[in-house]
């Protein structure tokens, strides 16, 4: 581990980088700031996610179509770029004073954030390694849970500070004077693809060949593994983004809710690099039938549990799936797909993703405000996971008899 680590830090850093700014879009970072929001534009729950839900939504759909750049221009070219208009997004969320501006912000925010950054991460860990593929991608996979874990209390305290426009200002500073030069910096080195046998340059996947978007979309597993790919963002946000709710439901406090960001974090570390061995050694495949269990579980003890413990446990047991299935669609796309046209190919599961962290905080916020609160709709995601979980056992058969 510790020669991987030296002979591959400068291409590990720039994975953990991508993905530890990806974070100051995703679901959880914004969702800090929602009350403030609400309250600043006066917005019930409900509005409030169907704004993030349509911003969203409209995300993928640019993902959907531009997801493909990673693979023709190169990464050293396009990250800085996407850093730029993060950083610029971030910008808007501080400075707009309008409904329209709020919700192009958030389009942004969360077309940089949950997905170019995201995608452009996966994207190059499924490219640049072959035989440790699963390993590679739990440590890239770190910068999440670095995120999670540093990123919440600071949130939190500039936005106390300065209020929640400033803490927008400084998350803009963080992306253009941080980021942006560290991603210049560990991209002057181009990279070829390490651990293929014979020094190819790229990795087949089913029947030895390089499948492109077209045909993967026509391949029976893509679509099976949709309602896979929908469950973990759709749970995720729906805890995540009405945590407030939670708790004003079950009468507990923030500050007694808050150690379950580490908990979530640990967890998600945890699970990524057991599955990233699995990975490596038995192929991701096997992962399938395990991933949403844990998060079945974990929804479960939230919508029943009485104190704030049940709710530490149950994000940590929803990390575990966020863990996995994080390792799951960095190694199975590439060892089923190829990677020659991975970037495309992931362009349309990374809008599958970005797709389902849209639905959770629209469908949730109407559910609630129909008068059927958050732990009232765990009972029907628990049960949803359990099945899913079944589902894939068919589907891992299968695969596993594939040429």
């Amino acid at each position: 581990m510790f020669r991987f680590l030296a002979e591959n830090r400068r291409w590990l850093a720039t994975g953990v980088l991508l993905a530890l700014g990806a974070c100051l879009g995703h679901t959880w970072f914004i969702a800090l700031f929602a009350g403030e929001i609400r309250a600043e534009y006066g917005l019930t729950d409900g509005q409030w996610g169907l704004i993030y839900t349509g911003a969203t939504l409209a995300s993928a759909a640019l993902l959907f179509g531009r997801g493909g750049l990673a693979d023709t221009v190169p990464l050293s070219r396009l990250a800085p770029i996407v850093a730029m208009v993060f950083a610029g997004a971030a910008l808007l969320m501080a400075l707009g004073q309008t409904l329209w501006t709020l919700g192009i912000a958030v389009f942004l925010l969360r077309f940089c954030g949950q997905g170019m950054f995201s995608h452009m991460q996966q994207t190059a860990m499924a490219r640049w390694f072959v035989a440790t593929r699963g390993r590679a991608m739990a440590i890239a996979n770190l910068g999440y849970t670095t995120g999670q874990i540093l990123l919440p209390l600071p949130a939190v305290l500039v936005m106390g500070w300065i209020g929640w426009r400033g803490g927008w200002i400084v998350v803009a500073a963080i992306l253009l004077c941080l980021i942006l030069p560290l991603l210049i910096w560990l991209l002057r080195q181009d990279r070829t693809p390490q651990g293929t046998t014979g020094g190819v340059a790229g990795a087949p996947g089913l029947g030895g060949r390089h499948w492109h978007r077209r045909e993967a979309l026509g391949h029976w597993l893509f679509w099976a593994l949709v309602p896979l790919m929908l469950t973990p963002g759709y749970v995720g946000t729906v805890v995540f983004f009405h945590q407030v709710h939670i708790a004003e439901i079950k009468g507990w406090s923030l500050v007694a809710m808050a150690p379950a960001y580490p908990a979530w974090a640990l967890s998600e570390v945890a699970a990524a690099f057991a599955a990233g061995w699995i990975a490596d050694r038995f192929g991701p495949a096997r992962l399938l039938p395990l991933a949403a269990l844990p998060m079945g579980l974990g929804i479960a003890l939230i919508g029943m549990g009485a104190t704030p413990l049940s709710w530490i446990i149950g994000i940590g047991l929803i990390g575990v799936t966020q863990g996995l299935t994080n390792t799951v669609w960095g190694t199975l796309l590439p060892a089923t797909y190829g990677t020659d046209h991975i970037g495309s190919v992931r362009a349309v599961a990374s809008a599958v993703l970005v797709v389902s962290t849209a639905l959770g905080p629209g469908i949730g916020g109407v559910i609630i405000d129909a008068g059927m609160p958050v732990p009232h709709q765990a009972g029907v995601m628990a049960a949803w996971c359990i099945g899913l979980s079944v589902a894939m056992l068919i589907v891992t058969r299968k695969l596993l008899r594939a040429p």
